[in-house]
């Protein structure tokens, strides 16, 4: 009852988008993944980023205000990640807040030894278990500054990986996919990748991978949609487990247009 409840409601909304064609166009060329979408996955990203906006409040913090077009292209981004699978998969909470830059995260936690500590850290972007995503707007603008470097993709794929918990590296896989080989091939890239950057080496993918498993299947998950080429030339068993996860193959539809499929990381 409840499901044809909301699909029923779901199609009413999809008939009034809160935006028109133009705004929509404009938004969709700012980003090179986005750009060579085809017309059947423009009109299926459309309606997954109307139904997004209907159902998460994109609210500004410290006096930001949000308006019609900063709401899309967070949306936009956003979706890019679920293209292909479900908006249930963003379920579970209401709420992007969008601060105008860097915000400051306070936390305790308690170390190995018992030892209390209390830490506060500026930050880009933040996604919590249940709750909201929270953006800086500043970072969110970086596009094509930085390649590799998305904090919309970022927090969103900390909120898929958070779906069967607190964040760990491996979000719930599909029907097929096994969670076996899902782990051998992003523990044996994730300790790769940790060598090479305590040993100083360059890398096409932002060192700050490293910093935890589940940091790494975030920032993979950026390179992924931002300059795949590189993600394939250096973990081509990471890319195949990540196009068969969002089932989707960004280097493939990037080569085709004709845009860059490479870049260099940095945060």
């Amino acid at each position: 009852m409840f499901e044809t409840f909301r699909n029923w409601r779901r199609e009413r909304v999809l008939k009034r988008p809160p935006f028109d064609d133009r705004m929509w166009s404009g938004v969709l060329e700012r980003y090179p993944f986005t750009r060579p979408l085809s017309p059947e996955e423009r009109s299926r990203l459309r309606d997954r980023v109307i139904l997004f906006i209907d159902e998460k409040a994109v609210v500004g913090a410290r006096g930001l205000e949000v308006d019609h077009e900063m709401r899309l292209a967070i949306a936009a981004q956003a979706c890019m990640l679920i293209l292909n699978l479900d908006l249930d998969f963003y379920r579970g909470w209401s709420e992007v807040i969008v601060y105008p830059g860097e915000f400051v995260a306070e936390y305790d936690y308690t170390d190995d030894d018992g030892v209390q500590h209390h830490v506060e850290e500026p930050m880009s972007g933040e996604s919590w278990l249940a709750g909201p995503v929270i953006l800086s707007w500043e970072d969110t603008e970086r596009r094509g500054e930085a390649p590799g470097y998305n904090v919309v993709i970022h927090e969103f794929a900390h909120k898929l990986d958070m779906l069967n918990g607190a964040a760990n590296g491996c979000p719930p896989l599909h029907a097929g996919m096994r969670r076996e080989e899902w782990a051998r091939v992003f523990d044996a890239a994730y300790r790769d990748f940790c060598k090479r950057v305590d040993r100083g080496d360059e890398t096409g993918i932002d060192p700050y991978a490293a910093e935890a498993p589940a940091e790494f299947f975030a920032v993979l998950s950026e390179a992924f949609f931002e300059i795949p080429g590189v993600v394939r030339a250096e973990h081509v068993d990471v890319y195949g487990q990540l196009a068969a996860f969002y089932r989707q193959d960004p280097g493939t539809r990037l080569a085709a247009a004709g845009e860059s499929t490479a870049g260099v990381g940095a945060r």
